[in-house]
């Protein structure tokens, strides 16, 4: 536990670092990577080049130091931080360099004096050891598992299918033939690959899209136009090759009663864990009113309709609504509506006060439909959402 001094000097020091703003985290990072290039084995360097993870971190130095005190409110971002670095395989031998940098950092750029970094060192240290004995325990945990291991795993593409004209799905088992453990509907399975040119291993977090078999994963991927593992998947990859996997892993998942009215909101690959979820509910002949609400450029687009109407078809109070923003002449009667989401559409069939949203989709699209939800009534803690990449308060 911290001391009141301690409390008292981080938190003086903290209109400061707001100040700097993410400056702060871009010198970090700096300063981190050019000493320590191994670690770029480690960080997704596309949210590195495009500022994400310098925002997501100093949020994440500022909430901390707001909270010191009160260390309780951090932990679902403790959980959410924790699962996705034991999907990156951290270890604790990592946060002393993370620590060591920081200090550095708030040295070089603030030239606090001694009290203040004492203080932020001593900080730092509570925190490194609550994520470290966290991230062991998931690690621990995933290992006893039957079909369970720790650490990355060689998997074979043994399937792949385009599912639509920008996502392809991908079927991995196990290159030592052995069973794979189950997971939760929603969590992630990280893959980690060095794409050709490609200097440095690269980690993606894909959602799993199915119910747990034992014996095979699959991932839905969508090209993304920079994307380098994504990139690399669309184009190159092939049934055989190898790519390792971390364990599933992911705070996301569907927590529910068997009578729950439950609604699934996507928009174009964010229907990834939605998948799995609906999967499971129909595998469950979950009782309580199913509601699937999905949004798509248009047909071309749109992935997994037909799995979804199959897997709907199997519960025994389900509804679907489709949204295309620019459907083509095609398209027919593959849609429901044109143009953005509009809950209004469907609100009669969201009104009662114990159902659970899902939702997950591009930042931009989750922020518009969490408005929706809250004018409608909607409490927060109804709500349940994923953001693919750094995270972000809707």
């Amino acid at each position: 536990m911290l001391d009141a001094q301690t409390i008292a000097t981080v938190k003086s020091s903290l209109p400061a670092i707001a100040q700097v703003g993410p400056e702060l985290t871009g010198h970090f990072y700096q300063r981190l990577l050019t000493q320590h290039p191994e670690l770029k084995d480690v960080f997704n360097m596309n949210n590195q080049r495009s500022g994400n993870q310098r925002e997501a971190l100093f949020n994440a130095i500022v909430a901390y130091g707001s909270n010191l005190e009160n260390l309780a409110v951090l932990l679902p971002a403790v959980e959410k931080i924790a699962q996705k670095h034991t999907s990156l395989n951290i270890q604790p031998a990592q946060y002393a360099v993370v620590g060591e940098t920081l200090l550095a950092t708030i040295q070089e750029l603030l030239n606090p004096g001694d009290e203040v970094l004492e203080a932020w060192g001593k900080a730092y240290g509570v925190l490194a050891e609550v994520f470290i004995q966290r991230e062991e325990a998931i690690y621990q945990a995933s290992e006893e598992k039957v079909g369970g291991w720790r650490g990355p795993r060689d998997f074979r593409i043994r399937a792949i299918h385009a599912e639509s004209s920008v996502i392809k799905s991908f079927e991995l088992v196990p290159n030592d033939g052995q069973p794979v453990a189950d997971f939760l509907a929603g969590q992630y399975l990280a893959v980690s690959l060095r794409p050709a040119g490609n200097e440095n291993i690269q980690h993606r977090q894909y959602s799993l899209t199915h119910v747990p078999n034992g014996q095979s994963y699959r991932i839905a991927v969508k090209r993304e136009e920079h994307g380098s593992v994504s990139g690399w998947l669309h184009a190159n990859a092939k049934v055989g090759d190898i790519i390792q996997c971390a364990a599933p892993a992911g705070d996301f998942y569907l927590q529910t009663e068997p009578a729950t009215p439950v609604t699934l909101i996507s928009a174009g690959v964010g229907q990834t864990p939605m998948l799995a979820m609906l999967a499971n509910l129909a595998e469950q002949q979950h009782a309580g009113a199913v509601n699937w609400l999905h949004a798509a450029e248009n047909g071309s687009q749109h992935a997994f309709a037909n799995e979804v109407k199959d897997l709907g078809s199997r519960l025994p109070h389900f509804s679907s609504h489709i949204w295309y923003r620019q459907p083509e002449s095609t398209d027919n009667d593959r849609y429901d509506a044109q143009g953005l989401m509009d809950l209004a559409r469907v609100s009669s069939e969201l009104n009662q006060p114990e159902r659970q949203f899902w939702l997950c989709g591009p930042l931009a699209f989750m922020q518009f439909i969490a408005r929706q939800l809250t004018d409608a009534g909607i409490t927060a803690d109804r709500i349940h959402y994923e953001v693919f990449g750094p995270h972000k308060v809707l």
